[in-house]
């Protein structure tokens, strides 16, 4: 039980350092718009490379957070039976969640996502815009980033309601276990 524990300490360590790193990409990414916008509509002028890296620093700021996201169960859920239920239940209910939908998901955008990944930097694939940024490939693997930290990150929510079901969840750490309302 102290492995399964540790687990799920260092998954959530791991998509902490990680949403706490990229949640920097906002403000960077609101400033770059501005920035845009300031060029076309003030002097008349744009680069496509600058619109291209704030769309491209947007999406890899919402690929890779969303791992953080569901460890800090920011995602939206129907909260009808989830809210009102006990420990135990809601246990129950992410251990089934996750094993039912979210690995599968999971495991189906990682199979098609992975080909797709591939293609894109055996090509060095570029923006298709004229004087856009080069790297999509880059890119494009935060898909593979998305399901690799969104899937750890249900496995350690999996093996965290084992732990509630065990009766063992004081072994994780205060910030790992559910939140109380």
């Amino acid at each position: 039980m102290r492995a399964i524990a540790l687990f799920v300490t260092a998954v959530g360590r791991l998509n902490t350092v990680v949403g706490r790193t990229f949640a920097w990409l906002v403000p960077i990414s609101v400033l770059i718009c501005f920035a845009v916008v300031i060029q076309r509509y003030v002097f008349s002028t744009t680069q496509l490379w600058l619109q291209d890296l704030y769309v491209w620093l947007n999406g890899a700021m919402f690929m890779a957070l969303a791992g953080y996201t569901l460890l800090i169960n920011g995602h939206v859920r129907v909260d009808i039976l989830y809210r009102p239920a006990g420990l135990r239940r809601k246990a129950i209910m992410d251990l089934v969640g996750v094993l039912i939908f979210l690995l599968p998901f999971c495991a189906v955008v990682w199979i098609w996502g992975f080909e797709y990944v591939h293609r894109a930097w055996m090509l060095h694939e570029g923006s298709e815009n004229p004087g856009g940024m080069p790297g999509l490939y880059i890119l494009k693997t935060f898909i593979l980033v998305f399901v690799a930290l969104v899937g750890l990150q249900g496995v350690a929510m999996a093996l965290r309601s084992v732990l509630v079901l065990a009766g063992r969840e004081s072994l994780l750490p205060v910030a790992y276990r559910y939140p109380v309302e």
